[in-house]
């Protein structure tokens, strides 16, 4: 992929709706009317985003095809004169009131394990980037909130992260890029809040377009958009219920086993960087050489990879029966070779293969419990939701949660 030219932050523009207009009622209802000097209230949003293609690749160093969509974060803010910085949150009665000064410049402050470190974290990478610090004279008032579900893996601390990136760059008048947004939300979840996530996340909502799925190759952070038809197709989510209790340990242990098989065929593959880069050929000709939940993780990636870069191929011709064919093999693979998938995942993915009007489904996250992606013809939702609730009901004696996305806006502030 070609190299991008930087994106200024400010460069989209949200159009109002009526769910920005009662976030800014609550925002006043909150905080008043007016606060220390007082200005205008700006808001701004960031989409959530769901992965469809290239799972578990972003560690590998392999391509992910996310799209960002049309529900996120919601960040009013309101500046004050007096350098006091106060966070709240729709969500939550707790709220904070911290001093700029002592933020930015004092000693580094500690993550307090609250909400709030992921707003405090990226203003501290803004502070540190900013020539000669921010102005901590500039006080704020910062009121978060949204539609988008907590704890359906929609990619959540991204999009708070990047919201809070492009109001603060907006207020402090810091003339940012995309990128630059990025790298604060990167810094903030890796080395303020401590959460090693990577690149795709805050790639997928920084650059988030209408009509596109977003193609990010994770080993030099090239990408592009490839578009998808909006007005047929819609993407679904179906939440299992399934909290995902065993993903962290299993996860890392994923993690371990890609770097172990990746040290053993790295030695026939010289010019591998990556275990997503390493040859199909290599893998079959050295698989005795790896244990054999190794060679199994190994192959997912290796597999993965290439599946990807079809699947972004078939879509670019408009194919978007093939992009779902390959999203159903994904998730085979995600369940034979990586096994990270449970029995709630799979019955929804194959009643999905029996819907005439689903494309693709897999499991999208880490796996062990969790949401299915779909991919289905637009005007069929309601068919599909009552029909998969009650297929999935009907076996495992709980009702999913579904619901429809389109494409995003975009992350930008609001036209009000």
């Amino acid at each position: 992929m070609a190299a991008q030219s930087p994106r200024a932050l400010s460069s989209a523009t949200i159009p109002h709706e009526a769910r920005f207009a009662a976030h800014l009622v609550e925002f006043v209802q909150r905080f008043g009317s007016d606060s220390a000097g007082a200005g205008e209230v700006r808001l701004f949003f960031a989409p959530g985003r769901v992965n469809l293609m290239g799972a578990h690749l972003d560690y590998n160093g392999g391509p992910v095809m996310p799209m960002a969509i049309d529900r996120g974060t919601f960040l009013a803010l309101r500046p004050r004169s007096d350098g006091q910085m106060r966070i709240a949150t729709s969500f939550e009665e707790t709220e904070a009131l911290l001093d700029l000064d002592d933020l930015c410049g004092g000693a580094a402050p500690l993550a307090e394990g609250c909400w709030w470190d992921y707003s405090v974290g990226v203003l501290l990478a803004l502070n540190a980037g900013a020539d000669g610090g921010i102005d901590c004279s500039r006080g704020f008032d910062l009121y978060y909130g949204g539609d988008l579900p907590i704890g359906a893996g929609l990619s959540s601390s991204a999009s708070v992260s990047l919201v809070t990136g492009a109001a603060l760059n907006a207020h402090f008048g810091l003339g940012l890029s995309v990128e630059d947004a990025i790298d604060a939300a990167l810094w903030a979840e890796r080395n303020f809040v401590g959460v090693m996530c990577g690149i795709m996340d805050p790639f997928a909502v920084g650059f988030a377009k209408p009509g596109s799925v977003l193609l990010l190759d994770c080993r030099d952070r090239s990408w592009e958009h490839v578009e998808i038809d909006a007005d047929k197709y819609i993407v679904g989510i179906i939440d299992t219920m399934v909290r995902r209790e065993l993903a962290k340990g299993e996860f890392n242990l994923r993690v371990a086993q890609c770097a172990e098989a990746f040290s053993v065929l790295s030695k026939h593959a010289p010019d591998a960087a990556f275990l997503s880069e390493v040859p199909l050929e290599v893998l079959c000709d050295h698989e005795a050489d790896l244990q054999a939940d190794v060679a199994k993780r190994a192959r997912h990636v290796i597999e993965e990879t290439l599946r990807t870069y079809e699947a972004r191929d078939a879509l670019k011709l408009g194919d978007v029966a093939a992009f779902g064919c390959a999203m159903f093999d994904a998730h085979e693979s995600l369940r034979d070779l990586y096994d990270v998938s449970i029995d709630e995942l799979n019955t929804i993915v194959e009643f999905a293969r029996s819907q005439e009007s689903v494309l693709g489904a897999r499991l999208t996250g880490a796996g062990f419990g969790g949401c299915v992606a779909v991919i289905l013809r637009a005007g069929a939702e309601e068919p599909f939701r009552e029909a998969v609730t009650a297929a999935y009901a009907a076996k495992h004696k709980n009702e999913p949660r579904v619901a429809f996305y389109r494409g995003s806006p975009g992350l930008g502030e609001v036209a009000l």
